[in-house]
Parts: structure tokens; sequence; C-alpha cells
């Protein structure tokens, strides 16, 4: 009896004991299928993201190939281009022969109009003076004798266009051209005109021929002479054809051209300024020039 009570007892006392370590191990494995649910779940997420990635990595090879095959494409048009690039050299070349060979003929052409003007103006002189010596009344060769002053007879035996201008005394070249270049600027342009005749007549073979010729033009083109404009800058291009106002001589040439209503003439003037000389400045007014001559043209022949 004593040992079965004292059973009891003991029963009783670990009764509490197991029951507190199933309650453990059953939390325990509550634990762990948490978890495990917690990893099921995350592994779910990672597949998605990788399935996602997977995508994306698909769409980026894509592009990858439309990239690659846009730089084919580039690469083979350049590769044209240059090809191209190299035939341009002889085009180009071929162009500025055809263009000096044109400026050569217009260069021919430019002097032998300028030959025949000469010539036109020297037998108008001739006719002139025939004229001049039917009107005069006869007389003897003393009474013309007697009339004559001294010296008239030398004056005669030289045409006055072919006489040099007198060099004014204790004058230098250079202060005559600057005379002359002041006078200009003042608006003195007869006075100008005779400082650069007194300067080219005496110093022809200074660097600052080429200049005072110039400046002739720009007098007569500035007292709207423009056929005589013309010819000053003719027999610069001509003269000095390497001078630094030739650019501005075809340009000036173009505008009086213009001015005289020879409106081909002036587009072929500024045309050869633009194929000479591309760089200078004066081949910006001279294509701003050619845009107003064909609109001009093209308002006359609307109806």
């Amino acid at each position: 009896m004593i040992k079965t009570h004292f059973l009891r007892i003991c029963l009783i006392l670990l009764l509490p004991l197991v029951l507190h370590g199933s309650d453990k191990e059953k939390k325990a494995y509550e634990l762990i299928y948490q978890d495990v649910q917690t990893l099921k779940q995350q592994v779910l997420e990672l597949d998605k993201k990788i399935s996602k990635n997977q995508e994306d990595i698909h769409t980026i090879k894509q592009k990858m190939e439309e990239i690659l095959s846009l730089i084919g494409q580039i690469q083979a048009q350049q590769v044209s281009l240059q090809e191209d690039q190299k035939k341009i050299p002889a085009q180009y070349q071929i162009l500025l022969e055809k263009l000096d060979s044109i400026t050569l003929q217009l260069s021919r052409f430019s002097e032998g109009l300028i030959e025949i003007r000469k010539s036109t103006l020297s037998l108008l002189h001739q006719e002139e003076q025939t004229d001049e010596s039917d009107k005069k009344p006869e007389a003897t060769q003393e009474s013309l004798q007697e009339k004559k002053p001294e010296g008239e007879e030398k004056a005669e035996a030289k045409p006055e266009e072919e006489q040099k201008s007198p060099l004014p005394p204790n004058l230098s070249a250079q202060e005559i051209y600057n005379m002359a270049y002041a006078d200009y600027l003042k608006g003195n342009f007869q006075l100008a005109i005779d400082g650069f005749k007194i300067y080219l007549d005496n110093f022809l073979e200074s660097p600052f021929a080429d200049n005072a010729l110039y400046w002739i033009g720009e007098c007569h083109f500035s007292q709207k002479e423009y056929e005589q404009a013309i010819d000053r800058f003719n027999e610069l291009i001509l003269n000095f054809p390497l001078g630094d106002k030739i650019p501005a001589a075809y340009l000036k040439k173009g505008i009086s051209l213009m001015e005289l209503e020879r409106k081909e003439e002036a587009l072929t003037v500024f045309k050869l300024l633009i194929s000479k000389y591309p760089l200078e400045d004066e081949t910006k007014i001279a294509q701003e020039k050619i845009k107003e001559l064909i609109s001009k043209n093209e308002r006359h022949q609307q109806p």
C-alpha cells in the first residue's frame, strides 16, 4: 500500500514535467513549420524575380541585337561615304579646271573689249580732231605761228592723255598717296582721282600702285560714273591679278554692272568672284547680290 501510494505521488509530481516537455516539443515543431512556410514564400518570390529578370535579360538581348544591326548599317554607310569622299577631290579638281578655263576665257574677252573700247575712243578722238580742223578757217603758216605761244608746238606733239602728271615738289610717294586717300575720305573725289593719277604716273612700280588704281575706280563708283569705274576695275584685274584689292574690284565691278542694268554680266562677275575667292568677305556680299538679281528676275517673269 505504501509503495503504491508512493508511486502515485511520483506520477503526480512527474506529470506536469512530462506535459511541460510535450508542450515545448509542440511549440518547437510549430516554429519549425512556420520557418519552413516562410522559406517557401521567399523561394516563390525569388522564383518570380528570377523569371522577371530572365524576361528583362531576353528584352535586353533583343535590343542589343537591334543595336548591333544598326551599328552594322552605320559602318556600311560610313564605308560608302568614305568611298564617295574619295571621289569628291577628283570631281572638285575637274570643276576647278573648268572654272580656270572659263576665267581665262573671260579675261581674254575682257582684254578684247578693252582693246575695242580703246580703238573706238581713239577713232572718235581722231574724227573730232578732223571735224574741228575742217571747221577752222584757212590761215597761212605765218599767221598760225604768230598766234601760237612759245612751247605750244611741243605740247601738241604729245597727246594729252600720254603726258605724265607733274610731280609736286618736296612730296614723297607716301605723302602723295595719303593726300589723295584723304581727299577720297572727305568726298573730294575728283581731287582724289587727280592725286592717285599723279601717284600712278610717277610711282607705277610702287607696292601701292594697285591700291591707287582701285581707289580711282572707287571714286568713279561713288560719283555713279559706273562705266569709268568698270574700266578702272578691269585695268586693275588685268594689270595686278595678284593684288589684295582684286576681290573688292570684282565685287564693285559686278555692282556697277547691276546699276547699268547689265544683269547677266553682273551675275558672271559675281560667280567668278565666288569661285576664285570663296573665303573672302566680298564673296558673302556677292552671294547676296546674286540672290537679289535672281529675285528681281523672278518678279519680272511673273504675269
